[in-house]
C-alpha cells in the first residue's frame, strides 16, 4: 500500500461535487480510526460518536457504514482509514438546507512509519484560543482552523504538540489530542482531564483511558482547568487514536518524567492497542 485508497459513497473515487455542503460550510464530521491485524481498533466507540455528530448536524449516517470501514481496515495490516460524512450536495445556495443525500467518504492511509511519536512530547501553549460553542463541543466536526492555526503558529517548529485554551482561559487540549493531568502524593493521586462542554473533542481514546482506569479503580476527574493546573502538574498525559498513550516530557520552562502513574496507565492500555479491542 503505497498511497492512499479513497471511495465516495461506497464507489473507488477521489471525485467530490463542488456544490458539497462539506466543502462550502465545513457541515460535516469525521473520525480517524487506526487499523491493525486488519482490525479496525475501538470502532463502535468512534461510530458512537460519529452518529452523535450526525444527529446534531443533521448530516444522514449512511446504512452500512460498519461493514465497509470492517472491509477496508480487512484489506491492510496496518493503516488509518479517515471516515467523513457530510450533508452532502446543497440543492440550493445559502445556509438554509435543501433535501441533500449525504456524502461519505472512506480514506485508508498507510500507517504514518515515518511519523512515530518520539518516546516524550515537547509541548507547548498556543496562542490561538478555541471559540466556545457547547452545540459543537465534543464533536469531531469538519472545521479545524483553529486547530490547524495552533498547529502552524510560527514558534511551533520545536515542539510536538501545542495545548489550546478556550476563548475564556480554560485548558481543553491539543491540536490533535486530549489531556490529562496528574497530581497530588504517591499513592493518593488525582487525575484530571478538562471538560468538554464549551468546545473541544471527546477523543476515543480519552475515553478509553477514563474507563480503563476507572475499572482499575482509579478515579478520573473531568473538571474546569486552567493553566495553574497545568503548571502544578507532576505527570502530564496526551491520547488520540493512533498514538494512544503519549507522556508529555517538555512543558514551558519546565521538564517531566514519565512517573509511576503514567506507566501504570501505560500498561493498562498497551494490550487494548496491540490487540485490536472493537470497544
Amino acid at each position: 500500500m503505497n498511497g492512499p485508497a479513497v471511495w465516495v459513497d461506497g464507489q473507488a473515487s477521489e471525485t467530490v461535487t463542488a456544490l458539497d455542503r462539506g466543502l462550502h460550510y465545513g457541515e460535516g464530521v469525521f473520525e480517524t480510526i487506526a487499523c491493525l491485524n486488519g482490525r479496525a481498533r475501538f470502532l463502535s466507540l468512534h461510530l458512537q460518536r460519529l452518529a452523535l455528530g450526525c444527529r446534531r448536524l443533521g448530516v444522514p449516517l449512511p446504512p452500512g457504514l460498519r461493514a465497509e470501514l470492517e472491509r477496508v481496515a480487512g484489506e491492510g495490516s496496518r493503516s488509518i482509514v479517515k471516515a467523513l460524512l457530510t450533508r452532502g450536495a446543497g440543492s440550493a445556495r445559502g445556509y438554509r438546507r435543501g433535501a441533500e443525500r449525504g456524502t461519505c467518504v472512506i480514506i485508508r492511509y498507510p500507517w504514518p512509519e515515518e511519523a512515530e511519536p518520539r518516546a516524550g512530547a515537547r509541548v507547548r501553549i498556543a496562542s490561538v484560543r478555541l471559540g466556545e460553542n457547547p452545540a459543537l463541543a465534543g464533536l469531531k466536526h469538519c472545521n479545524r482552523l483553529e486547530q490547524i492555526l495552533a498547529a502552524n503558529e510560527a514558534d511551533g517548529a520545536e515542539a510536538d504538540e501545542a495545548l489550546m485554551l478556550s476563548s475564556a482561559g480554560q485548558l481543553i487540549g491539543g491540536t490533535m489530542t486530549n489531556v490529562f493531568l496528574i497530581d497530588g502524593p504517591s499513592g493518593r493521586w488525582r487525575v484530571r482531564t478538562p471538560e468538554i462542554r464549551t468546545c473541544g473533542v471527546a477523543g476515543v481514546m480519552r475515553q478509553v483511558l477514563m474507563r480503563e482506569a476507572a475499572r482499575a479503580g482509579l478515579a478520573v476527574e473531568a473538571c474546569a482547568l486552567g493553566l495553574e493546573d497545568l503548571e502544578g502538574a507532576r505527570e502530564v498525559i496526551l491520547t488520540n487514536a493512533r498514538v494512544g498513550l503519549w507522556p508529555v516530557s517538555a512543558l514551558p520552562g519546565r521538564a517531566l518524567g514519565p512517573g509511576p502513574l503514567t506507566e501504570r496507565l501505560q500498561r493498562l492500555l498497551q494490550p487494548l492497542l496491540e490487540a485490536p479491542a472493537d470497544e
